[in-house]
């Protein structure tokens, strides 16, 4: 007896559901398994005091009032908002110069592109090092490069309390500009040349086209890298806990660093959770407050 069109249809319909289903179920293991049971299990631990070692002992709100009092809490803050205003609008302004630069239509480009971006997928551990040399202060090559130009005592980069940001600041913005540079390349392709055309016979200058037409056209692109970078500027760890291990001083202590200090040094797991949710919501209110910004400087259509 022959099966009927609809049911064999119907048949092919679930068979293809359950491939489906088993081709995204290692993704959907991986992220209950190591994003959302961790998620949950961190917000949790606010509530409690736990070492490991002994017994939860649930104190309720105690470790998000502690936090107001803690000091090195309020310099981690400070210190990742210091990151942040500089380094997101350094990276910003570093990748779109290079994508313009990059952008013209000259022999070998492709070259110079794939040279700045190779700092993007190199190791953070290596790029550190070969950072943590440049920085060395009687025989790293930048100080070298400043007597030479005539400053008499240049910064011990690393283990000065002013000077340690800032190093951490132009390596960060060195390692991740290759990435952004890309997408604002892809920007720049989209932008039709008749803009450019037009301009031209109106008579604009080089500087009027950039300001008028090259910036409005990219401002997707920028709210695009800006959102990443906010967010990932709250999330620098890396570089830290390699370059400076949080010294000298307090100057090194942002969220993240703090967050791990709590957790795996003093063993303070509640307090390091309530440190987790409260850095959670600063970056939730700040992306909030940029996507309702979007539509002021945010131009999706072409001109």
């Amino acid at each position: 007896m022959s099966v009927p069109p609809k049911t064999k249809t119907r048949t092919l319909t679930q068979s293809n559901r359950i491939t489906a289903y088993l081709f995204l179920l290692p993704n959907v293991i991986g992220f209950l398994v190591f994003t959302l049971f961790p998620i949950l299990a961190a917000f949790g631990l606010c509530f409690v005091k736990w070492d490991f070692a002994n017994p939860m002992e649930f104190v309720g709100a105690k470790n998000f009032l502690k936090l107001f009092r803690d000091d090195g809490f309020q310099v981690s803050f400070w210190n990742t908002l210091y990151f942040t205003i500089v380094s997101v609008p350094l990276t910003i302004a570093s990748a779109l110069g290079l994508a313009m630069l990059l952008y013209q239509k000259v022999k070998g480009m492709k070259f110079f592109r794939t040279v700045y971006f190779f700092p993007y997928f190199s190791s953070m551990v290596a790029v550190a090092v070969v950072w943590n040399m440049l920085y060395h202060p009687t025989m790293g090559p930048i100080n070298h490069v400043l007597r030479l130009i005539g400053v008499q005592h240049p910064p011990d980069w690393m283990t000065s309390v002013v000077w340690v940001m800032p190093a951490i600041i132009l390596m960060s913005v060195w390692k991740q500009v290759g990435y952004y540079m890309v997408i604002y390349l892809a920007g720049l392709q989209a932008i039709p040349e008749q803009l450019y055309e037009a301009a031209i016979i109106d008579g604009v200058n080089p500087w009027q086209k950039f300001r008028y037409i090259t910036l409005p056209m990219l401002s997707p692109s920028t709210f695009f890298v800006s959102v990443l970078l906010v967010i990932n500027s709250f999330k620098v760890f890396d570089q830290i806990i390699i370059m400076s291990d949080g010294v000298p001083g307090r100057a090194m202590y942002v969220l993240v660093y703090y967050i791990y200090y709590q957790a795996f040094q003093l063993f303070k797991f509640g307090y390091a959770s309530a440190i987790a949710m409260v850095m959670f919501l600063v970056v939730l209110v700040v992306t909030i407050i940029q996507f309702k910004f979007e539509d002021k400087w945010v131009n999706y259509h072409s001109m």
